[in-house]
């Protein structure tokens, strides 16, 4: 039995599709991204990239396991360091500024705001994460991340969030996270067939900052 909401999705993919045509490579990938600046080296965290399948857009978010890693240290920084004090410092105190607006430059708009500088007990809570965030990245934590992935249907295209221990500094690269993916969608392949065993752990972690030292 067909589910009709979607069946409704399909039919807003398709109508986006082609009131909004992508501009795709000579590969046939959607590459919002520019790489002339990404040494051959580098070590990658994350990009996306989009194809066509089967006259629906795919959006793939691809993200590699030392991203999530990190994410993750951020993440535990803030819950050791707390909350700190309360209220929105970059609004509250803020100095309105404006601009002359009209043929006759006497009327003004709100143009902008000058923010305060943050309290001293503000200033020291963003210390102390700093330090925690320091001390959990050269020790680590105990973390294990394994290749992933899930899809959405939008209204707009199938979304696919994808975890996979994969470097990618160019468009070829690239072209490879949007194979995998797609190979995910039909089924001829998995992540355990592509990445039998992998686990991105501690020992991974230090390894990582080993290399991105000498870069």
């Amino acid at each position: 039995m067909k589910n009709p909401h979607y069946e409704l999705l399909g039919r807003r993919m398709r109508e986006y599709h082609r009131t909004h045509p992508w501009r795709l490579s000579e590969g046939g990938l959607y590459i919002p991204h520019a790489y002339w600046n990404i040494a051959p080296e580098s070590l990658s965290t994350w990009d996306d990239v989009g194809f066509i399948l089967n006259g629906r857009r795919v959006i793939v978010w691809w993200q590699h396991p030392r991203h999530v890693y990190r994410e993750a240290i951020t993440s535990m920084a803030w819950e050791e360091a707390g909350d700190g004090p309360q209220g929105d410092w970059l609004r509250e105190g803020a100095t309105k500024k404006y601009k002359m607006v009209g043929k006759s430059g006497k009327r003004k708009k709100l143009s902008s705001y000058l923010s305060r500088a943050p309290s001293e007990a503000k200033t020291q809570h963003y210390a102390k994460l700093r330090q925690v965030e320091e001390r959990l990245t050269q020790d680590g934590i105990d973390l294990e991340v394994q290749p992933s992935w899930k899809w959405v249907r939008l209204n707009w295209a199938m979304g696919v969030s994808l975890v996979a221990p994969m470097e990618v500094r160019n468009e070829q690269e690239l072209a490879e996270v949007a194979r995998l993916a797609s190979g995910l969608i039909l089924r001829k392949t998995t992540l355990t067939q592509e990445f039998p065993g992998f686990v991105y752990d501690r020992a991974s972690w230090h390894r990582d900052l080993a290399v991105a030292a000498v870069q």
